[in-house]
């Protein structure tokens, strides 16, 4: 049954000395405030970043080739070796765990090596095949993105990034069918690009020319050789677990030692991924250390007041035991009070935890959409553990002010004043 005169009594003790139960409830404020806006910091980078990379195949890795560092059959170290066409058929053949293989050309940026009648400008040119967009997905504005008939008949064709469009046309001009000048050399436009995420590899997607990589092996004059050639694998297989047997393939196809670690250098997209969710994991397992450690301290203080409250009414405490008090009855009275004032402290720093993060949250959205910053609010399951924490926490700052006031025996208590 709710007891009115009970909580009007409570409510009397709790402000019949305000500084001092402001400056106690302030602990336990701070407390679950600190907590509330730092979980919310560490959602807000942590979704910031899943924003950026989503969209993108984690299970995925890029290999590249260097120099030798080892002497193998007749070779010396230090030889400079060129992954090739060949390669990619002999990966796609022997390790069927390959979802999507992609070879990628690296064509620089040099000044100015775009033009369209009175425009130029400076932008990446990549040589790819269809399956790449799998692995560094993008969403098409204007047309389609490279076929495998593209690849076959050495179609001098491209698609360009959403800026190229912006530099090189009129805005709301349609772009497919026209000649772009890269290189020296006319391709035309099948289509126009805006990238999904924002992983980039050999250059942000919305300033870059994708060739046919067969094209680009033509007109730049490079046989079949590749700079990367880029994997993924299946989702029930780890890239990491291939990894090994993919670079030992690589180095006994092109007499490489098995035993080098650097002539052929890889990129684990999925490694990297792990590393981000575990660097997050630690981030909020700190976050809540020191919230619930800035939370205990709250607590402790209010424990202590309550001891001094206790101590303030041994009279009072000691003549409602002569009168027949049952030591039920006092202490749920000081139980109660210590859970009134860390609720009220508490769901008080809760509420302006939220509305700060609120704020910032319509501050940065408002500024950058590309911000690795973004909704730094709390999930609604950590805004119910919090105000149960904060429950669990009120009882126990009153344990030991409670059993404290039930050793007040009533005859001491008044001898005692």
């Amino acid at each position: 049954m709710f007891d009115l005169d009970r909580w009007h009594e409570i409510w009397i003790t709790i402000t019949r000395n305000k500084m001092r139960s402001v400056l106690t409830a302030f602990g336990v404020f701070w407390g679950i405030f600190m907590l509330v806006v730092m979980s919310g910091a560490g959602y807000g980078l942590e979704n910031g970043v899943k924003s950026g990379v989503e969209g993108f195949a984690e299970n995925s890795a890029y290999f590249f080739a260097s120099t030798t560092t080892e002497a193998y059959k007749g070779f010396r170290k230090g030889r400079r070796w060129q992954l090739r066409n060949e390669d990619m058929e002999m990966l796609r053949a022997q390790i069927p765990e390959l979802k999507y293989i992609s070879p990628i050309l690296f064509g620089g940026k040099e000044d100015n090596n775009v033009v369209r009648g009175d425009k130029y400008g400076t932008y990446y040119i990549k040589g790819l095949n269809p399956e790449y967009n799998f692995i560094e997905p993008q969403s098409m504005l204007y047309g389609r993105y490279l076929n495998d008939i593209d690849i076959r008949d050495r179609r001098k064709v491209c698609v360009i990034g959403k800026r190229v469009y912006e530099e090189m046309f009129v805005k709301g001009e349609d772009p497919l069918g026209h000649l772009l000048k890269v290189g020296g050399i006319y391709y035309q436009v099948i289509g126009v690009n805006e990238p999904v995420t924002q992983v980039n590899i050999g250059g942000d997607s919305k300033e870059s020319i994708i060739l046919p990589f067969t094209v680009m092996q033509q007109t730049y004059n490079r046989g079949n050789e590749l700079d990367c050639i880029a994997l993924t694998a299946v989702e029930e297989v780890r890239i990491g677990k291939l990894e090994e047997k993919i670079g030992g393939l690589l180095k006994a196809r092109h007499s490489i030692s098995p035993t080098d670690p650097m002539a052929v250098q890889s990129m684990n997209v999925e490694k990297q991924f792990r590393m981000f969710k575990m660097l997050f994991l630690g981030i909020n397992v700190l976050i809540w250390i020191v919230g619930l450690g800035t939370l205990l301290a709250g607590i402790v203080g209010v424990s202590n007041i309550m001891m001094v409250t206790v101590r303030e009414r041994t009279r009072e405490i000691g003549i409602r035991r002569a009168l027949g008090a049952k030591p039920k009855s006092i202490l749920m009275q000081i139980m109660y009070e210590s859970l009134v004032l860390t609720a009220l402290a508490g769901f008080w720093g809760l509420a302006c935890g939220v509305g700060i993060l609120s704020l910032v949250d319509q501050v940065v959205s408002n500024v950058d959409s590309d911000t690795f910053f973004r909704h730094p609010q709390i999930p609604f399951s950590m805004a119910i553990v919090s105000a149960f924490i904060l429950l669990i926490s009120g009882v126990m700052a009153g344990i030991i002010p409670a059993w404290r006031a039930l050793q007040v025996k009533a005859i001491d208590a008044i001898r005692e004043e």
